[in-house]
């Protein structure tokens, strides 16, 4: 997932339309963001962690504006997320985990369980929850998604959380229709 610049409205079908920006905008001031990571095949989170703090930092939030909380295994991300969430003090969670497929299903019940309960936190608590969680049928892959050759999911999940504090913030920021037009907009 790569969000560099926003399209170029190039057709006249969506000409005039407000976009809201995901990209290139000034984060709000005194953004703060968590990582919940864990520590089951922590030489690949690692790897995961610090490319996701420097594309945190990168985008402008101070090192100190960001806060780690590292769990036992990818199935209790999607709790820390949502204590996190819960908290008031972040602007989005970024979930960093490394799952391979082992001899059994054991791993497709947990990239299940996983995947539905990040989705669920950030539906209910209302801000970003991104999807850092690498699932995987080999090491190699594993590897290749850690800061190998397919490059770094660490990276862009905090790029989607990066882009979606952007445009919540647009979207929060955008005055309602004048009192003359329904609010509905249907």
């Amino acid at each position: 997932m790569r969000l560099e610049s926003e399209p170029a409205p190039d057709s006249g079908t969506i000409a005039g339309c407000l976009i809201h920006p995901s990209a290139e905008t000034d984060l709000p001031a005194q953004t703060r963001v968590a990582i919940a990571v864990s520590r089951y095949n922590d030489a690949l989170t690692g790897r995961l962690l610090e490319a996701a703090v420097a594309r945190l930092v990168a985008a402008g939030i101070a090192a100190g504006r960001i806060e780690i909380a590292w769990v036992p295994g990818a199935f209790e991300l999607p709790l820390a997320a949502d204590r996190l969430a819960a908290s008031d003090r972040f602007a989005a969670v970024v979930c960093l985990g490394v799952v391979i497929r082992g001899e059994t299903s054991h791993d497709r019940h947990i990239n299940t369980a996983v995947a539905a309960g990040i989705e669920a936190v950030s539906r209910q608590r209302g801000i970003p929850v991104a999807f850092g969680v690498l699932t995987c049928e080999t090491a190699a892959q594993a590897e290749a998604r850690a800061g190998g050759a397919v490059g770094n999911k660490g990276d862009e999940a905090a790029g989607a959380a990066i882009a979606m504090i952007r445009l919540l913030a647009s979207i929060e920021q955008t005055p309602g229709p004048p009192p003359s037009q329904p609010a509905s907009g249907r």
